[in-house]
């Protein structure tokens, strides 16, 4: 998947939690950045996972700069299977390897056709579009993305849509995630334009961390709001 999903992935493996990112009382863990950007990184895999995603890209473009389009190739070839199987053993999540090596392939395919190392890059500087459509459309039908991705995992209550300042938040956070993705979008185009591969693979792997700390803003900001509600409710 796109690197910057890998952040808002609810499915992903998360390592175990350490002490005081949880709570003897079931109830929903501190209300603190630390802690939730700590789980929006492991979400990520990790500063190594990031590093293993990234890799394929890297090689690619590392090797087309040295030798040309078809080392570049050789290079997808070597890393990508071998990535596949180090995330594998580090027990991320088999979809998440699987749909990256896929990708992998679906984007050499582009490149390949293309006869262009930048077209390697053409489907994920498309990605931002459709995400951001899809984060502005989920605002307009009050069903925001980031409410629906982290309301489970901030302890929150089933109806949170019924309830204002929650709703407010995951609106607010899912809005902000928009932006982004036109950011990202318009600084993807501008490097697939002016033909600056190495440019595209690092805004890729940039986006983790920036995506990972708005989950973490997203967390804490609704941990916060259910704790008031409940303390409102005592």
């Amino acid at each position: 998947m796109p690197n910057e999903l890998a952040s808002l992935d609810p499915t992903a493996t998360v390592p175990p939690g350490r002490p005081e990112d949880h709570r003897s009382d079931g109830r929903a863990p501190a209300a603190t950045l630390g802690a939730a950007m700590r789980t929006g990184l492991e979400r990520s895999g990790g500063v190594l996972g990031i590093l293993l995603a990234a890799t394929p890209a890297v090689a690619f473009v590392l090797a087309d700069a040295a030798g040309g389009l078809s080392w570049a190739f050789v290079a997808l070839a070597v890393t990508a299977p071998v990535t596949f199987g180090v995330r594998l053993a580090r027990r991320e999540s088999l979809r998440g390897a699987v749909v990256g090596l896929a990708v992998a392939g679906v984007c050499a395919a582009v490149a390949g056709f293309s006869g262009e190392a930048r077209a390697f890059f053409l489907l994920p500087t498309l990605v931002p579009a459709a995400l951001g459509v899809l984060f502005l459309g989920s605002v307009l039908v009050r069903r925001p993305v980031t409410g629906t991705l982290f309301n489970r995992l901030a302890g929150g209550p089933d109806d949170w849509r019924d309830h204002p300042r929650l709703l407010r938040v995951y609106t607010v956070s899912t809005l902000a995630g928009a932006a982004l993705h036109a950011l990202n979008l318009t600084l993807r185009a501008l490097a697939y334009l002016a033909d600056q591969p190495a440019v595209l693979a690092a805004l890729g792997v940039g986006a983790v961390p920036v995506f990972a700390a708005l989950a973490a803003a997203t967390l804490v900001a609704a941990r916060r709001a259910i704790g008031d509600r409940s303390a409102t409710a005592a």
